[in-house]
């Protein structure tokens, strides 16, 4: 008699796997040029001509978004003197997955003597029943210069999107010389429709932004930055060479129409 073996029921879905890594030198011209690209999977990267003499790059997740099991890995680098900036093709939205099977986004970024990276990826947007474990780690030498802005939105508000049962935790590190300038963490199980009414999180806002800048020169732009902020922001340094805003806005319009000015 043969035996048969069990069938498993339980469905297997196929994960995006994505992998990019970006390296830029600075030439005897002064011009920023792509020294290395290693990609792989579902994530690509292209390079709009630029007119400045930086480098720019815009990642691009052939996947469409991120679901539960996903796995993307971003890494950019700036040698000496050289200056990258950084988006993305579009919005990253992030989809519903399992409780016990999330999607990850890992991005590195590294800065050597005299560099510059912007790093300024469009909106992140949570999508009801979403997983999310992302982190952000940049090491910035004493010289360099560092901008980041992450923008996060809670729900696509004019689909009629109610956050009920989601779950993001978000990293970003930022050091320099093995000693911490910037340590943020997000993390927000369940009903997040819920979490963002209260006052002490969002107050009903449902976008909102962290804007990092690390550079020598930080601490002249407090006050005018924080001569364009809107009542639903604020901007401090934590000391002389990082300064920080966090903005709060109803949708993603208001967020983009009050961190323009701003950048």
């Amino acid at each position: 008699m043969t035996q048969q073996l069990p069938i498993s029921t339980d469905p297997v879905f196929q994960r995006a796997r994505g992998s990019l890594a970006i390296s830029a030198i600075c030439d005897e011209t002064t011009v920023s040029r792509l020294k290395n690209l290693r990609q792989e999977g579902s994530y690509r990267a292209i390079f709009p001509k630029s007119q400045t003499g930086n480098l720019e790059a815009v990642l691009i997740n052939t996947a469409g978004g991120v679901t539960g099991g996903d796995q993307f890995l971003a890494s950019i680098t700036a040698g000496e003197n050289a200056r990258i900036s950084v988006t993305t093709q579009a919005a990253e939205r992030i989809y519903r997955a399992s409780a016990k099977d999330a999607g990850q986004i890992t991005n590195r970024v590294t800065l050597a003597k005299g560099a510059q990276i912007f790093w300024l990826p469009q909106e992140t947007i949570l999508f009801e029943g979403c997983n999310l474990r992302r982190s952000l780690d940049v090491n910035v030498d004493p010289t360099a210069t560092f901008l980041m802005v992450e923008p996060l939105v809670f729900g696509r508000e004019a689909s009629g999107e109610v956050l009920r049962d989601c779950s993001i935790q978000d990293h970003i590190s930022i050091t320099s010389d093995g000693h911490p300038l910037y340590l943020d963490r997000i993390q927000m199980n369940g009903d997040l429709a819920a979490m963002i009414k209260r006052r002490a999180i969002t107050d009903g806002a449902r976008a909102m932004a962290n804007l990092v800048l690390v550079d020598p020169d930080a601490k002249r732009l407090l006050s005018p930055c924080r001569a364009l902020l809107p009542r639903t922001a604020g901007a401090s340094l934590l000391s002389d060479s990082v300064l920080v805003v966090r903005l709060l806005a109803q949708d993603s319009f208001a967020l983009r129409t009050a961190l323009l000015p701003i950048l």
